[in-house]
């Protein structure tokens, strides 16, 4: 018997079961080796393997393979209790991590984790793991307001966190940097993190006062700063800013097409001031269809590694919050000569395009132009003209009217042929919070899209895809926004869900095309389910982001997308401006290639990083300042619409998009259990059932402004569908205890289950997990649930302002 041969033998067997040990005895059965030469060969190479520390034993003789410790690096998500969870793949299970192994990192930290106990096969209980580095610090400042203190030796006061994810820490200023006064926010620079001897404290240096906790507005600047937005321009940047002309000069009109005779148009909210786009549409003789999309040249005003450009680089994007505005250009370009004012001279980057009737673009040119607007419309002065025929706005638009309604027409051929080819569309409200003039919020309004606001994303659309087609077919390097296809497993868990419903899908998972999942869209369309359907779809899809390859965007079917038409507000609309005039210029030779090739994949991941931030920044704001107008109408009742259904609880919306929690704890009226596959709760004794989409009459019970906190209790439970969707039960016993102990992984009414089942939600808007792990991690305390669904809430939140972000501008 071969030496080789047997250990081989031995390391198959024990690898396909890592987790049992086995005696000598039991090794020689499994391997059906008999008689005692056979066993003494068996004993000899167990011991020789030891020794090489490919097995080990434990006190009983028992053999057991040594697994290789593989250590993986990912993300970290903490709970109030301790323990927390590393995502590190967005198609596997997340690790996690036991309070004693977090290395006290704090979420949203980048961690090396080495696994220390592998994912139970054929379970979805993921592997648990433990932290060996902390490799980025999600938190390097905190904003908040200081008290002063001397409670503490070396320290002169404490700073308020209002970071729902930092909740459990305080943080003390030492006396190393600047020392406040009473009530001013301050930013504070972490200088110590928590550690086993101080596990709750976190040690910072104040750096900079940014105002004080009473000044009107502080609210939100707290918020831009904890996000660490950039929101003062240096003096170097205004500096370069105030040297370029308020016009444009003969000079700058050289080699650029002369289209200023043309009836272009910009067609914007009333309250726009950065008009970055025009548009103009004629009927050609031959039957198809003239579109020009002039954008604003901002890239000629943003010289290339300026500090103009450093700075719009760092920046982004520009950060659109309830009561101001965060420019990536100073306004000085951003409303001055970069913004494309009626009646004046303006540079343009042109997008001109040749339209069959059934949607087709045939013919294109993109090139400089010089443009000037005829009319400063807005989307409410169109709508009057397209949409309600007012005679007195078509009279005072008389010489536009026809361009608008060949501009309308146009719009819906295309609109045509995008849904043909499967651009799938998910109709959401946005609101638009109204404050006065201390920033304290008197309404939510409603912002309602009519046919102007579509026809002008259906024209911006036809730009963004004619550009990124034809640099794609050059070949050249380029900035696209790019949508990628879901992944097959999380395709596979939507298509089992929608089965429930009665849909069946067309098509395999494994080949997933948009038509298959607008197909769906359409068979629930104005049923109960709808709401529920859309919602998992967008989870389970990918999140769009900025890439230097052409990888088409789904959520649109468009094999070929780039953002083209908003270079004010975002700096990949700048860059591909600046990649465009560079091949106009210098040919598309390899030597004009190598130009940008290197740089291009780091401008896409970093601006894809601001993308994140600046969302993450408005919904932050618009959620605290959502929860201040809803404190002033606690105990008033409201209609609902369920649009989560978590263990702990449902998350409900209101018609004015307000969204709060009815926590498990206050549904009395029954136990009720989830039913993961059907995303529902659903009550023992009644048979009631909550589900996505489902409208429920709510009370308002309490709001906390600063944790961004809204508590709903239901009015109606008694209206509720019943349904039969519980496992029957065998035994009455068994129903009482899991009601003594919250059993079985269900919640008790106190949300206290301390459940480590790995149900997470999609990372970063990015889908749906394997199988059936559709909900929230089950993670503790009623305090975990609510931030842990937060970040979902935000994730998916952000998923739709991304495809929002795609499908409209």
């Amino acid at each position: 018997m071969s030496e080789i041969n047997l250990q081989e033998q031995i390391l198959t067997f024990l690898q396909a079961h890592p987790d049992r040990s086995y005696s000598v005895e039991q090794l020689t059965d499994e391997l059906h080796y008999t008689g005692a030469t056979a066993f003494t060969f068996l004993v000899k190479e167990l011991a020789n393997m030891e020794r090489k520390k490919l097995v080990s034993t434990d006190d009983h003789d028992h053999f057991k393979i040594v697994q290789e410790a593989k250590t993986v690096e990912g993300s970290f998500h903490g709970n109030d209790k301790g323990f927390g969870f590393v995502r590190y793949d967005p198609d596997l299970p997340d690790i996690y991590i036991n309070p004693d192994n977090t290395m006290f990192a704090f979420t949203g930290d980048d961690v090396a984790v080495q696994i220390i106990r592998p994912a139970k096969p054929g379970s979805d209980r993921g592997p648990e793991g433990k932290i060996t580095k902390i490799v980025k610090r999600n938190y390097s400042q905190i904003v908040g307001a200081f008290t002063p203190s001397t409670e503490v030796p070396g320290m002169i006061g404490t700073v308020e966190i209002k970071e729902k994810k930092l909740s459990k820490y305080q943080l003390f200023v030492t006396d190393q940097g600047i020392h406040p006064t009473e009530g001013e926010v301050i930013i504070a620079e972490i200088a110590a993190y928590p550690d086993a001897a101080h596990p709750t404290r976190i040690v910072g240096i104040a750096k900079q006062v940014i105002g004080s906790v009473d000044d009107p507005g502080m609210d939100v600047l707290q918020v831009v700063y904890q996000h660490e937005v950039p929101s003062v321009f240096p003096e170097e940047v205004t500096d370069q800013a105030n040297r370029i002309p308020d016009y444009v000069t003969e000079e700058e009109k050289q080699g650029r097409v002369d289209l200023t005779d043309q009836p272009l148009v910009t067609i914007d909210g009333a309250e726009s001031k950065d008009l970055d786009d025009a548009v103009v549409a004629w009927k050609l003789p031959n039957g198809n269809y003239h579109l020009g999309v002039h954008i604003a040249d901002v890239s000629h005003y943003v010289p290339e590694n300026s500090d103009l450009d450093r700075e719009a680089f760092k920046r982004g994007t520009s950060v659109y919050l309830t009561d101001r505005v965060i420019p990536m250009l100073p306004r000085r370009l951003s409303n001055g000569i970069c913004s494309l004012n009626p009646d004046v001279e303006r540079l343009a980057m042109s997008c001109e395009m040749e339209i069959t009737p059934a949607g087709e673009i045939i013919n294109h040119k993109i090139f400089q132009s010089v443009i000037k607007s005829h009319a400063r419309m807005t989307y409410d002065a169109v709508n009057q003209i397209l949409e309600a025929h007012d005679p007195k706005t078509r009279e005072k638009y008389a010489d536009l009217v026809d361009m608008f309604d060949t501009m309308g027409d146009l719009h819906r051929i295309l609109y045509k042929h995008r849904r043909h080819r499967g651009a799938i569309d998910f109709d959401d409200n946005e609101a638009k919070i109204i404050v006065d003039e201390t920033g304290h919020p008197i309404d939510i309004q409603l912002r309602v899209r009519g046919l102007a606001e579509r026809m002008i994303e259906s024209f911006m659309l036809a730009a963004n895809e004619t550009v990124a087609k034809h640099y794609s077919l050059l070949k050249v390097p380029f900035i696209y926004r790019v949508h990628e296809t879901p992944d097959s497993d999380r395709m596979l868990s939507f298509f089992e869900f929608v089965t429930t419903f009665g849909v069946n899908v067309t098509g395999s998972s494994k080949d997933v095309k948009p038509k298959m999942l607008q197909d769906v869209l359409k068979k629930v369309a104005g049923k109960p389910e709808e709401a529920m359907v859309s919602v998992m779809m967008l989870r389970s899809m990918k999140q769009a982001h900025y890439a230097d390859q052409s990888l088409g965007h789904f959520g649109l079917a468009a094999p070929y997308y780039t953002h083209f038409t908003s270079p004010i507000r975002r700096y990949p609309d700048m860059m591909v401006h600046r990649l465009i005039r560079h091949y106009a210029e210098n040919g598309t030779g390899e030597t004009a290639r190598e130009r940008y090739r290197d740089e291009l994949p780091t401008i896409a991941e970093t601006t894809s990083d601001n993308e994140r931030r600046g969302i993450d920044t408005e919904r932050e704001v618009d959620s605290m300042k959502k929860a201040e107008y809803m404190a002033d109408h606690v105990g008033e009742k409201f209609d609902a619409v369920i649009d989560s259904v978590m263990k702990f609880g449902l998350f409900v919306e209101l018609e004015n998009t307000v969204e709060g929690l009815v926590h498990i704890s206050v549904m009395d009226d029954d136990y009720y259990e989830y039913v993961e596959k059907q995303l529902a709760l659903v009550g023992r004794r009644t048979k009631r059932t909550f589900r996505i989409g489902q409208p429920v009459k709510v009370e308002l019970m309490r709001v906390d402004k600063d944790q961004r906190e809204i508590d709903f209790k239901l009015l109606n439970p008694e209206e509720a569908p019943k349904t039969d969707l519980l496992p029957k039960r065998e035994h009455h016993d068994n129903y009482r205890g899991n009601n003594r102990r919250g059993g079985n992984g269900n919640y008790h009414r106190n949300g206290n289950n301390n459940n480590r089942r790995n149900n997470d939600n999609h990372r970063n808007g990015g889908g749906n997990r394997n199988g059936n792990r559709n909900g929230n991690r089950n993670h503790g305390n009623n305090n975990g649930h609510r931030n842990n669904n937060n970040q979902h809430s935000q994730n998916n939140g952000n998923n739709q302002r991304r495809h929002n972000n795609d499908n409209r501008r």
